[in-house]
């Protein structure tokens, strides 16, 4: 296959470089830097390596590209619109204004063409890692003697400040040491950053960091359109080993008066620099055009690329023919398919059990497992305690894809950052696990799921005070009430067995989002319903779970709470004091369900009370001005977690003194 060479890649560089520094210079904001000066990498990337069909933007044995430095976003909108995708030339002009589709940092489903939102650094580093790690599990799968769906590489480029944040160390770690060959990144190794050269801050040798994490690594000039591709071949050709190419370039490339300097990182060239940027490269064109040799050249790249396309389509027709069990496969996976009675099976599984909600959630996740080969994931070093392994499945390891159980090591941001690559992949919903007080570390790319509607799903254990000795290091307090004010991350703290079941449900459910799953260590008892209650009001987020004529006060509370909420009310009902119990495992869904629905369950005129483990404000919608909320707002202790309880007021005697003293 024929690709641009040299002389037609610089045209195309100097086409890029011109429209960033153009698009920026019309918003009065971005970045010209890096575009300006990863052009030529960028270019020589996809005009000869990267396989894509702008027509087919989930075209599933596409290379995946990854600007990982998402502030030099108008690279990745030039390469866009001048490779077909659709992306119109009024959207480039519109670089960062309302309702375009070119905000300042790249963003998943808002841009055709883009494959994760990029934007706080060294994100996309991890976020390639799942994807490459998700192909090899694929292609595990998939591939056949006589056919193979699944051959493509994952591509990014990084940036200084990618390298410097501590999940890039994570994240590569990992990679090297599961050695993802399918892996190839390029490094716009520029040393510069906002304040000025990286040596004020940093000094050590990345390239003898990243062999020692066990990449391949090659050190070209990154204006060089020939070293690029026998790097980028070079890179391809290694299939042990990850790949870090590591391109020496100059931020804002070509502009005389900003090259090299940390003043063209973020902030427009200027009308003049600009000027002279064009006398310096030869450039004649009118601003914001596409010389016509340039548009030229790129069509025929696309259509090159689309007979190989055509290939892959009719290759894998007669595949799918041939293998009728392995289409099938793929169809449920890719199509995240669902059995009709899937929470009656989830339910099956726990019904009549009490238990710690982490156990019991460890034994839904064998059945959820059975019925959803999508289903893979793992800890961050703590299976055991989160009961999080797919038992009868192998661990996935360098050279052995074919297992569900991930092992990310103590890297909490970056299991999160590769579970979200994983789902973005397309045909795994991937799930990873940790104590909740840890959720602090991989919250970034918790919010990230939200902000992308992926479909990750966070098993968080060990979720209160009720730790007990571990101390306060390891009680989480402000944790869930912190989740819940992610938009998007549904965060379901289940009381008992039938409520854990279904927020498994509702996670597998939940296509267009992240769900948080908090459970407890500590064993709960079996709720006690009403003969009339609806199996599946805990979908609706909070539902009543014992009744008491005329009650004088509704006590809400979520996870292990709620068998202490309907204890209190026993003790309130030998007080004269009816008290209705309302259980709320997922307080925002309970809070989106309508106004009626929640009138019927939080009646108006009486009093309210909330009781968790931990800190309340998630409540207060709930509770109005004049309700109660009994927690805890301040640190834990190291103690039993009987002592705690007694120590913190959370006792069914305190609480109902508590509560009576608030009635009357």
């Amino acid at each position: 296959m024929s690709s641009l060479n040299a002389q037609q890649a610089l045209r195309c560089a100097n086409t890029i470089r011109l429209l960033a520094a153009e698009a920026v210079e019309k918003a009065n904001s971005g970045h010209p830097g890096l575009p300006m000066g990863a052009a030529d990498m960028a270019t020589a990337l996809w005009g000869t390596t990267l396989r894509f069909n702008p027509a087919d933007t989930a075209w599933a044995n596409r290379d995946r590209f990854i600007l990982s430095a998402g502030h030099g976003s108008m690279l990745i909108y030039s390469l866009l619109h001048l490779f077909g995708f659709d992306l119109s030339m009024e959207e480039l002009k519109n670089f960062r204004q309302w309702g375009s589709k070119t905000p300042g940092h790249p963003e998943f489903g808002h841009t055709p063409g883009v494959e994760v939102t990029t934007g706080p650094l060294g994100q996309g580093v991890a976020n390639g890692v799942g994807m490459a790690l998700a192909a090899k599990m694929a292609a595990e799968r998939f591939n056949t003697p006589d056919f193979s769906p699944i051959t493509h590489r994952v591509f990014a480029i990084v940036g200084d400040g990618d390298l410097q944040e501590g999940i890039a160390y994570e994240a590569a770690a990992l990679a090297g040491h599961l050695g993802l060959g399918n892996l190839v990144y390029l490094y716009d190794s520029n040393s510069i950053t906002i304040e000025g050269k990286t040596n004020l801050a940093w000094s050590e040798d990345v390239a003898r960091r990243f062999e020692a994490a066990g990449w391949h690594i090659q050190t070209i000039d990154g204006h060089d359109h020939d070293q690029v591709c026998t790097a980028l071949q070079n890179g391809i050709a290694e299939t042990a080993k990850p790949s870090l190419i590591i391109a020496t370039t100059h931020i804002a490339y070509g502009a005389p008066g900003k090259q090299g300097s940390s003043g063209a990182h973020g902030s427009p060239l200027g009308k003049d620099e600009i000027e002279a940027t064009r006398v310096n490269l030869g450039w004649n064109e009118p601003s914001f055009t596409v010389p016509a040799d340039v548009a030229a050249q790129c069509a025929a790249r696309v259509a090159e690329l689309k007979a190989e396309y055509d290939a892959w389509q009719q290759g894998f027709a007669a595949w799918r023919t041939a293998n009728p069990d392995k289409a099938a496969l793929w169809d449920a996976m890719w199509q995240k398919q669902m059995p009709e009675k899937l929470a009656e099976e989830l339910l099956a599984t726990v019904t009549g059990k009490d238990g710690a909600t982490r156990a019991l959630s460890g034994a839904v996740l064998q059945k959820a497992a059975a019925l959803l080969p999508a289903l893979v994931g793992g800890s961050a070093d703590l299976a055991p305690s989160n009961n999080s392994d797919i038992k009868g499945s192998s661990s996935v390891q360098a050279g052995s894809f074919e297992g569900r159980n991930l092992h990310f090591g103590i890297r909490e941001h970056a299991m999160g950052a590769i579970c979200n690559g994983l789902a973005l992949y397309g045909c795994f919903i991937p799930y990873g696990a940790t104590f909740l007080v840890f959720s602090d570390y991989c919250r970034a790319a918790v919010r990230l799921s939200a902000l992308m509607q992926q479909q990750v799903i966070y098993i968080f254990t060990h979720d209160s005070y009720a730790v007990g000795e571990d101390g306060p290091t390891h009680q989480p307090i402000e944790h869930t009430a912190s989740l819940r004010m992610i938009p998007g991350l549904q965060v379901i703290r289940p009381a008992d067995a039938a409520e854990t079941a279904l927020a498994w449900y509702a996670a597998l459910k939940y296509h267009n989002g992240p769900t948080a799953l908090i459970l407890t260590r500590q064993k709960l008892p079996l709720l006690p319903r009403m003969a009339d209650s609806d199996p599946a009001a805990p979908l609706r987020g909070g539902y009543l779970l014992a009744d008491a004529a005329d009650p004088a006060v509704v006590l809400m509370a979520s996870g292990s709470e709620v068998s202490l909420a309907l204890d209190a009310a026993g003790l309130l009902t030998e007080r004269g004091i009816a008290a209705r119990v309302v259980s709320v495992p997922d307080v925002g869904t309970f809070m989106a369900q309508t106004s009626e629905y929640r009138a019927s369950i939080l009646p108006k005129g009486v009093k309210r009370v909330a009781i968790e483990a931990g800190r309340g404000e998630s409540f207060g919608k709930l509770l109005g001005e004049e309700g109660l909320f009994i927690g805890w707002e301040q640190f834990g202790a190291s103690a039993p977690a009987e002592v705690l309880a007694e120590q913190f007021g959370l006792t069914p005697a305190k609480v109902a003194d508590k509560v009576a003293a608030f009635v009357r």
